[in-house]
């Protein structure tokens, strides 16, 4: 059967390499993919070892957000990492290159390389180029929410449509690709750079044939995820996140991976880690620039090297170079005297963490809410509340959410849902009708990276199994408060003890099929909204 798929006899005496393409036409993230995995393979093939190609699934979250569809999201990252383990579970390879370009396909291929534990090396398929203007997919999101407030008109909304996204590549801002990538490079899991790159360039190919290269010499010495991906590692990740002001969807994807891992990690080192680490990136979508911008000043690597030199890394952690992650930045140099993008240690944008985990009676086991200072650090309001996407968006859209508000999305969590859902659509409309600083949005779904305004995320329990959010009413008072990491909901225990009494679950429109099976293992957002039991070390 290999001979039929293009072995030869020398072949089966060489490390078999599984190279794992994230390849669709459903998405620009993942539309080069396959070029990428033939330089990967070309790499291995060029190190000695064997080559084997194979295929997952991704979707495309920016083109179902807002419908039903979005409901699947979250689902692929367990789909993507179940099909990577049995493929490599059913063939054996030695070890694996896995090329991921979208939201979900990345955390899912280090989950599967922590479930599979054989040699591995991730590469990032890059950042999309800016369109006319800057632009990017937020600024499409953002001028549906400005036809709406008049402030532009159908004719200009066609224009950004057409100009935003000019190619291939992930969403040019940090938002939850380009943070993950971030976040991975840190882990120790990909090459020095893979992180920061256009997706079309001769700097990506290269990447992909080094990785192939370095998964070959993984396997001759014995080099496992299992080596690399330690509570150190992960701290380091975080560390990343925060300094470039990174996706509330990192919390979840680390809480996951590390789930797999073995790692113990939990929301409160969000906390622990990010009191300590300031925010210096200044990029989308609280900030001005985009990825492609940071790339061309030096990506990521001079910003590591100034957290390492402040005592903000790990440096001992291997990676899969076989060097320390010390090792891999002694040799990097510091960013030109003057660049605008990212600050330096002295002049932080914001001196502790954006990703704020809060607690109170309306998260009691905990809540992620991203704010930059921008935004004001506490909102109190009156609640708007909406059972599910649709009607919060229609009644933004349509002008009855007013300054003042706090828009409560319920019933959107990983079992209410089923998938929780991003809330892109409702983010972007608050911030295109003008309404960014004055009205607040809360949900026990998540936010997209590009997501920016006073917005809380991750309500933990979710809606769907009797968490507080359920028994918020319209008209009742909520705090938001992120110095003190508190989201307190002002009425009364008894009342909230009547309303609970009177409260039951809402029956499920879901067909039988991935959702329902989801929905009935899927964990809390609090624990990584993961299905699989906890990985062993």
């Amino acid at each position: 059967m290999l001979h039929a798929v293009g072995f030869t006899r020398a072949d089966f005496q060489k490390s078999q390499v599984a190279v794992c393409s994230t390849w669709s036409q459903v998405t620009p993230c993942n539309v080069h993919i396959d070029v990428l995995a033939r330089h990967a393979a070309d790499g291995v093939s060029g190190a000695g070892g064997k080559p084997t190609i194979f295929n997952t699934i991704t979707v495309s979250d920016g083109i179902s957000m807002g419908t039903e569809g979005m409901k699947y999201s979250l689902v692929s990252r367990e789909v993507i990492a179940d099909s990577i383990e049995t493929v490599m579970g059913a063939e054996g390879f030695d070890g694996l290159v896995a090329i991921g370009g979208c939201d979900k396909n990345m955390p899912a291929c280090v989950m599967a390389m922590a479930r599979l534990d054989r040699p591995s090396v991730f590469v990032y398929g890059g950042t999309i180029r800016p369109g006319a203007e800057r632009r990017d997919i937020i600024s499409v999101f953002e001028a549906v929410g400005a036809v709406a407030s008049g402030r532009m008109n159908q004719a200009q909304l066609l224009e950004v449509e057409r100009t935003a996204i000019p190619g291939a590549g992930s969403c040019g801002g940090m938002y939850t690709a380009n943070t993950m990538a971030s976040a991975i490079e840190a882990l120790g899991l990909s090459l020095p750079d893979s992180s920061a790159q256009e997706a079309v360039s001769a700097h990506k190919h290269d990447d992909c044939r080094r990785a192939g290269a370095a998964v070959v010499e993984l396997v001759r010495r014995g080099i496992r995820p299992s080596d690399i991906l330690c509570r150190e590692a992960f701290e380091n990740a975080i560390t990343l996140v925060i300094s470039v002001g990174g996706s509330t969807n990192a919390v979840l994807h680390l809480l996951a991976m590390a789930h797999e891992a073995g790692v113990p990690l939990a929301l409160d080192d969000f906390t622990r880690v990010g009191a300590r680490v300031p925010v210096l990136a200044d990029l989308r979508p609280s900030g001005k620039y985009a990825m492609s911008e940071l790339v061309a000043i030096g990506g990521i690597q001079p910003l590591m090297k100034m957290l390492l030199d402040a005592g903000l890394l790990h440096g001992g952690c291997l990676t899969v170079t076989g060097r320390t992650l010390a090792e891999n930045l002694a040799g990097v140099s510091p960013y030109a005297e003057g660049q605008p993008i990212v600050r330096g240690m002295d002049n932080p944008i914001k001196k502790d963490s954006h990703l704020v985990v809060l607690h109170g009676n309306l998260a009691p086991e905990g809540a992620v809410a991203k704010i930059t200072g921008k935004e004001g650090l506490r909102f109190s309001g009156r609640a708007r509340v909406f059972s599910g996407e649709e009607k919060a968006q229609a009644a933004i859209l349509g002008g009855e959410v007013v300054a003042g508000d706090v828009v409560v999305v319920r019933y959107e969590g990983p079992k209410g849902g089923p998938g929780m859902r991003e809330m892109l659509s409702p983010t972007s409309a608050i911030m295109g009708r003008g309404l960014g600083d004055k009205v607040a949005l809360l949900t026990d779904g998540r936010f997209s990276g590009g997501s920016h305004g006073f917005v809380v995320g991750h309500v933990t329990p979710e809606a769907a199994v009797g968490g507080p959010i359920a028994l918020v009413e319209d008209g009742d008072v909520i705090t938001i408060d992120a110095q003190a990491r508190t989201v307190t909901l002002d009425v009364p225990a008894a009342v909230l003890e009547e309303r609970r009494r009177r409260w039951s679950p809402p029956p499920s429109t879901v067909r039988p099929g991935v959702l329902t099976k989801y929905a009935q293992l899927v964990s809390p957002a609090s624990r990584g909204a993961v299905t699989t039991a906890p990985g062993s070390r």
